[in-house]
């Protein structure tokens, strides 16, 4: 367990199901105004990067990748700033979450230099993903 923004959480993992392949420069999800989501054993969500870094409530995020969709392996909280591992590499950070098809799924939005897809990482089904909080590097 690592410290996380309001106290120590385990970290949340999962399984890639599906890779997805594909941009967009005009999706036009929104950025829900919540800074977290709580997850469940056996949910699964799709994992989108974006070059924005906005965290403002109804943010349009248009400039979007997509990795793929995750199943949960445990229930946890998934928190704006957590990072993201996916087959051992580091993907981003949590921006925030779309939710245009909740309650089938969410759109985790993670911010990353540039917009990946799930080829480019060389993902295939059954990758590791990982959420967890940034480990606290001292200042020199």
């Amino acid at each position: 367990m690592t410290p996380g923004e309001d106290g120590a959480k385990r970290a949340v993992y999962g399984r890639l199901v599906k890779v997805l392949i594909h941009r967009r420069d005009d999706r036009g999800m929104t950025l829900e105004g919540f800074a977290s989501r709580c997850v469940r054993h056996g949910e699964v969500h799709e994992l989108v990067t974006t070059d924005h870094t906005k965290t403002a409530a109804g943010a349009r995020i248009d400039r979007v990748g997509f990795l793929g969709f995750v199943e949960i392996g445990c229930a946890g909280v998934i928190d704006r700033g957590d990072e993201v591992w996916a087959g051992g590499r580091l993907v981003g950070t949590v921006l925030g979450f779309d939710a245009c098809h909740f309650p089938n799924h969410y759109n985790i939005l993670i911010t990353a230099p540039e917009r990946l897809t799930g080829p480019q990482l060389g993902l295939a089904p059954e990758a590791e993903v990982r959420f967890g909080p940034r480990p606290h590097r001292p200042t020199p």
